[in-house]
């Protein structure tokens, strides 16, 4: 049996010297070494966790609560960012529509130098102030703006300067790329793209302006376009037709209306001096009032045939009823006598191709004036006329109403209204007696009729129309009467009132006229303020000599628009109860 031995030969022998110490030495160092690099990681790994969880921190903090510069960016992101609906004339014209523009912002917490931001930016900007922007620039502010809508080619500039904290913001801008045309009725949009007058401001009232925040990011929202009832080209036509009337006869003003009698809509109103929506400013010059809408004038003669209705309506009076026109009627120093009196009795017709202010103020004061203001004000002539135009006046009215308010009253003098609110109620006249309130907005016959009240029988509205026809056959409207449209007019001649007394030397001239008369459908109104006469007026300055031919120009003019189409043969029995009636001058 054999056995294993084990010699002491086969272990290794003990290190003993200067080998074994200088293991031991380097042995420990290497662990010293070991233990410090894990601790270094550990605290690498502690350093990153600490500045992850700041980061996190930071980021839920930017979550929750909002930042003021982000804010005061957002809010003026959200105001600018505003989308109105275009506005289109009753063809589809666009009247008014938006573009994209650029505006020019800065941080002033992030500007560096602000006196070299200011230098570089007035260089590009000469019109700004250096003060004042160097003084924002200067604060702690999140947001100021620099510069609303700038051009492509000095966001370019701006951008090549590199200033810290100066950016770009794009937002809407209203243009009007018909310029002058319809202004009064437009009104304008300010430098924020919110309405300030006329339809624009009637849209903000209405809630159809979509606001940048409710505008989801990276979408074009459409908006429904309002349509209105003006007509651009009767417009531009209008307009040159008043332009060249104002230049002409030196008038210091003018005005102009197309309304349709049948809807109350109004497809063309011109007011002179007007201005150019695209600058706004223009707007606020005095003399760039709506004077259709805002202005309220003595209307004159004008008046003669709302008095005519009157008396023709309340039964008191026929078509064929006589006044006594012979001299001049007083109450007490005040004399009514007539511009070029016949000097006789004259028949109802007569009295308004005459256009007798005694003849007119004897049927006014059979009736009194009680009846005169209650008819007056069933035509809305003593309220203020509401339409989407948020500019409108109220009248001027007598605070004493007797008999020689009732007079001369009766014949335009005394009472002083729109233009507007006159229009409607003549439409009244001669429409079938219908009430309909006008409006900018396009506008069918049904619901125009839903609208309209009944104010004088439909008897009554043909004996205006039949008087309207005979003064543009014979009386003062004849300049009027183009041929092929079977007009029918009347003259309107005010003094005006300067310092409390009527100056003989200054007029407000209107004309209204009506077309076809036999079957209305459209009414035309003309104002022109302080006319001047002429050598070939033959030195008068009254409606019939420049009012009255600057409508048969416009109508001329606007009628292939309006689809009137001319007929140069008279109409059958255009009158037929005035033929039952017998009335004077309806075999002529």
């Amino acid at each position: 049996m054999s056995r294993e031995t084990h010699h002491p030969d086969d272990e290794p022998a003990p290190q003993t010297g200067p080998d074994k110490r200088r293991r031991g030495f380097f042995g420990r160092l290497f662990s010293l070494r070991a233990d410090k690099s894990r601790a270094r990681v550990a605290l690498v790994m502690v350093c990153f966790a600490g500045l992850f969880a700041v980061v996190a921190g930071r980021l839920v903090m930017l979550g929750v609560q909002p930042d003021v510069e982000r804010s005061a960016r957002g809010a003026a992101s959200s105001e600018i960012g505003a989308v109105r609906p275009d506005i289109l004339d009753r063809n589809g014209e666009i009247l008014a529509t938006d573009i994209t523009m650029v505006s020019v912002y800065a941080e002033p917490r992030n500007v560096i130098d602000p006196d070299e931001a200011t230098e570089l930016l007035t260089a590009v900007f000469p019109d700004l102030d250096a003060t004042r922007l160097r003084n924002e620039l200067s604060t702690n502010r999140g947001f100021i703006w620099v510069k609303r809508e700038i051009t492509p080619r000095q966001q370019a500039e701006v951008h090549a300067l590199g200033i810290p904290g100066v950016g770009f913001l794009p937002e809407n801008k209203r243009v009007y790329p018909n310029g002058v045309a319809a202004a009064h009725v437009l009104g304008f949009a300010d430098i924020d793209n919110v309405g300030i007058a006329g339809i624009e401001q009637w849209i903000d009232a209405r809630g159809l302006v979509l606001k940048g925040e409710d505008i989801p990011p990276g979408e074009t929202p459409e908006l429904e376009p309002v349509r209105l009832s003006i007509d651009l080209r009767v417009q531009h036509a209008q307009r040159a037709e008043l332009a060249a009337a104002m230049e002409k006869f030196s008038a210091i003003a003018a005005a102009g209306l197309v309304l349709d009698v049948r809807t109350g809509e109004i497809v063309s109103l011109v007011s002179l001096p007007d201005f150019d929506p695209n600058v706004p400013t223009d707007a606020l010059q005095p003399d760039r009032i709506n004077r259709i809408n805002v202005g309220v004038y003595e209307m004159g003669s004008v008046m003669k045939a709302v008095t005519t209705a009157q008396a023709l309506e309340s039964g008191r009076f026929t078509i064929n009823s006589v006044l006594d026109a012979r001299g001049s009627l007083r109450f007490g120093r005040q004399t009514i006598s007539d511009y070029r009196g016949e000097n006789r009795p004259l028949t109802v017709p007569e009295v308004f191709i005459h256009s007798s202010n005694v003849g007119t103020a004897r049927m006014a004061l059979a009736l009194g004036p009680q009846h005169q203001q209650d008819f007056l004000r069933e035509l809305g002539l003593l309220g203020r006329l509401r339409t989407e135009l948020a500019e409108s006046a109220a009248p001027i009215l007598p605070p004493r109403w007797g008999e020689i308010n009732t007079a001369t009253i009766s014949f335009g003098h005394g009472i002083a209204v729109q233009p507007l609110a006159a229009s409607m109620a003549t439409a009244a006249m001669v429409n079938g007696g219908y009430l309909i309130p006008p409006t900018f907005l396009a506008r069918s016959e049904d619901e125009a009729q839903a609208l309209a009240d009944q104010v004088i029988s439909r008897e009554t509205s043909e004996a205006l129309r039949y008087v309207m026809r005979l003064n543009a056959e014979e009386g003062s409207a004849r300049s009027a009467a183009i041929a092929g449209f079977f007009v029918g007019g009347k003259t309107g001649t005010a003094e005006k009132v300067v310092d409390g007394r009527y100056a003989r030397d200054k007029r407000l001239n209107t004309f209204f006229a009506v077309a076809p008369a036999d079957d209305p459908r459209y009414l035309f109104l003309t104002v022109l303020d302080e006319p001047k006469a002429l050598p070939e007026t033959h030195g008068f300055a009254t409606s019939g000599w420049n009012a009255a031919p600057t409508t048969g120009k416009i109508i001329e003019r606007v009628a292939p628009m309006l689809d009137i189409p001319p007929r140069f043969e008279p109409p059958v029995a255009p009158f037929p109860a005035m033929a039952r009636a017998g009335a004077w001058g309806i075999q002529r």
